[in-house]
C-alpha cells in the first residue's frame, strides 16, 4: 500500500474508532470488543480478507454478551449501529459481544435449502403471513403489524410446495410413507353383557296336580349332572294311569302301547315305565330326574307342598356355553356380518381376552338407543362366565379395498385435514383430503390421495412450518401479484 493509501486508511481508522467510542460509551462496550472491531475494520482496509473473515470451520459457542450492532438478515454487507429493516421489510439480526464481529458478509449455512446461490434474490411478491389469499408488490404490514412474507424467484413454487435440503430432512427425521389400496382393519369396540343360551336351560314342572314327597338336597346355584333325581311326588292321576298301564301289561291287551302313551305324556320317567311292565308292580312314588347337568337356576320345590300341574319345581342351565350380546351403533352395522371375528373383555376378569365370531345380528334397532343388538357364542368350561357380566367386545371390521395412510401423516388444521405430499428431489406440497374411517394405526382417504402416493408420516409439522402450511393452501387460489 502506498504512503498517501495508508494515510487515508488511518484517517478512516481513526474516525470509525471515534464513532464507535462514542457509541460503546452510550451502549456500554468493553474494551476488547472495541479492540476488535477496530483490528478487523483495519483488515478490512489494509485488504487482509483472511484477518478480517474469521474461520466457518471454527466450533461456534452460545453467543453472549451486550449486542454490538445488527447485520443484515442475508449476510449482504450492510450493518446498522440502531435496529432497523430491509427494504423488503425484514429486521436486521443482532450480532452480540462473543460473536463474530466482522463486518464483512457472514457465511451461509451449507446446504439448509435449495437456495444456496451467492448474489441478491428476486422478489416476486409478498404473501400473506396468515396464509390468507392476500399478496402485495410492495413490503407490507397486515392488521396485527406482521411483516408480510416474501417470495423469491427460483425459490419455493407459488403451487404451495417447498423445497427442504437433505441436509435438514435428515437433521429433522422426516420419514414417509407410501398410500396402499387394502382392505382397512378397522376396530369397531361396542360393550357387551353376558346372558345365559337359551337352547340350555330346562324348566322341571308338574303335568298333573302331585304332592312333594321328597326334594333332593340341591339348592340354587347347585351343579347337578343329568339324571340327578330331584323329587319323588305322589299324584292320584298318575297312580291311575300306572294301575291301567299294569293292567293291559299283566292281560297282554292291546292298549298296553295307549297307556305307555298316557303315562308319557304325564312326565312319568321311561325308565320307571320299563321298571314297572318288568317287574310287574306298580310304585306309589315318581321319581322325577334332572333333564339336563348345569347349575340350578332356581328351586322352588318344598317338601310336602301340594304342586298343581303346570307349577314350576326347579330351573336348570347348562353353562358350558354362554352368550354375550353387544349394542353396536345404527351405522356400524352395514360393516358387519353373521361370523366375523371378534375379541371380547371381560371388566370382572383379567387375562388374555377370548376370541368368537358373531353369530346372530338382532332384525331389530332400538327405538332410544338407535342400536343394534349382535349374539356372540363364547365356550364357558370352567364356569367362570356368569350371567349379567359385563364385557368389552372389539369387533375387526374388513371391507372393501381403500386408499389408507399412517394417521400421523393427516395434519387436523381444524377447518380441514391436510397431508405432505413428498413430490421427490426434496420437495413438499401440502395437500386437503377427505378421510373416512380409522384402524390400527391407519386412516382411509376418500379424496386427495391416489394408491403410490407418498405422503411425510413423521415430522409434518416440521415441513409444515417450513412451508407455511395455511399460506400454501391459500396460494392455489392467490392472484399474482398486483401491479
Amino acid at each position: 500500500m502506498s504512503a498517501f493509501g495508508k494515510l487515508t486508511a488511518a484517517v478512516l481508522v481513526a474516525g470509525t474508532a471515534g464513532w464507535v467510542g462514542l457509541t460503546a460509551g452510550e451502549k456500554g462496550i468493553t474494551v476488547a470488543s472495541l479492540t476488535a472491531m477496530a483490528e478487523m475494520q483495519l483488515a478490512m482496509f489494509t485488504g487482509n480478507d483472511a484477518a478480517a473473515m474469521p474461520s466457518v470451520d471454527a466450533p461456534q459457542a452460545e453467543p453472549t454478551g451486550p449486542v454490538i450492532y445488527w447485520r443484515h438478515p442475508d449476510g449482504f454487507p450492510e450493518w446498522s449501529a440502531t435496529a432497523r429493516q430491509t427494504a423488503d421489510g425484514r429486521a436486521f439480526l443482532p450480532v452480540l459481544a462473543s460473536e463474530d464481529l466482522s463486518l464483512g458478509p457472514a457465511p451461509e449455512p451449507a446446504a439448509e435449502t435449495a437456495m444456496t446461490e451467492p448474489g441478491e434474490r428476486t422478489i416476486l411478491y409478498y404473501r400473506n403471513p396468515m396464509g390468507l389469499p392476500d399478496t402485495s408488490p410492495v413490503p407490507k404490514q397486515d392488521s396485527m403489524g406482521m411483516d408480510y412474507i416474501p417470495v423469491y424467484e427460483g425459490g419455493d413454487s407459488d403451487d404451495g410446495s417447498v423445497t427442504v435440503s437433505p441436509g435438514k430432512l435428515q437433521r429433522t427425521g422426516v420419514r414417509t410413507a407410501e398410500a396402499v389400496l387394502a382392505p382397512l382393519a378397522a376396530t369397531l369396540r361396542a360393550p357387551g353383557i353376558v346372558e345365559l343360551d337359551e337352547r340350555r336351560i330346562s324348566v322341571i314342572s308338574l303335568r298333573a296336580d302331585a304332592f312333594i314327597e321328597t326334594v333332593a338336597d340341591v339348592t340354587t346355584g347347585s351343579m347337578i349332572r343329568e339324571g340327578a333325581p330331584l323329587v319323588t311326588l305322589y299324584s292320584p292321576e298318575i297312580a291311575a294311569a300306572l294301575a291301567q298301564f299294569l293292567t293291559d301289561v299283566r292281560s297282554e291287551g292291546r292298549l298296553r302301547e295307549g297307556a305307555r302313551q298316557r303315562l308319557e305324556n304325564l312326565g312319568v320317567p321311561g325308565e320307571v315305565i320299563d321298571r314297572i311292565a318288568t317287574e310287574g308292580q306298580t310304585t306309589v312314588s315318581i321319581p322325577i330326574m334332572a333333564p339336563r347337568g348345569g347349575v340350578v337356576l332356581e328351586r322352588m320345590a318344598v317338601e310336602g307342598m301340594m304342586s298343581e300341574a303346570g307349577e314350576t319345581l326347579f330351573r336348570i342351565a347348562d353353562t358350558s356355553t354362554v352368550w354375550v350380546i353387544a349394542e353396536v351403533p345404527e351405522a356400524a352395522l352395514m360393516d358387519i356380518v353373521p361370523g366375523t371375528e371378534v375379541r371380547v373383555n371381560f371388566r370382572g376378569l383379567g387375562g388374555d381376552p377370548m376370541t368368537g365370531r358373531i353369530d346372530t345380528i338382532y332384525p331389530e334397532i332400538d327405538m332410544m338407543t338407535r342400536t343394534g343388538k349382535l349374539r356372540i357364542e363364547l365356550p364357558n368350561p370352567d364356569g367362570r362366565l356368569l350371567a349379567n357380566m359385563f364385557a368389552d367386545v372389539e369387533i375387526m371390521l374388513a371391507g372393501a379395498p381403500v386408499v389408507q395412510v399412517p394417521e400421523g401423516a393427516v395434519i387436523d388444521t381444524g377447518d380441514q385435514r391436510v397431508v405432505i405430499l413428498d413430490l421427490g428431489e426434496g420437495r413438499f406440497r401440502p395437500e386437503p383430503v377427505t378421510v373416512g374411517r380409522r384402524g390400527d394405526g391407519m386412516i382411509e382417504i376418500v379424496s386427495g390421495v391416489a394408491a403410490g402416493d407418498r405422503v411425510v408420516s413423521a415430522a409434518t409439522f416440521l415441513i409444515d412450518a417450513e412451508s407455511n402450511l395455511n399460506a400454501a393452501l391459500a396460494a392455489l387460489a392467490a392472484p399474482e401479484a398486483e401491479q
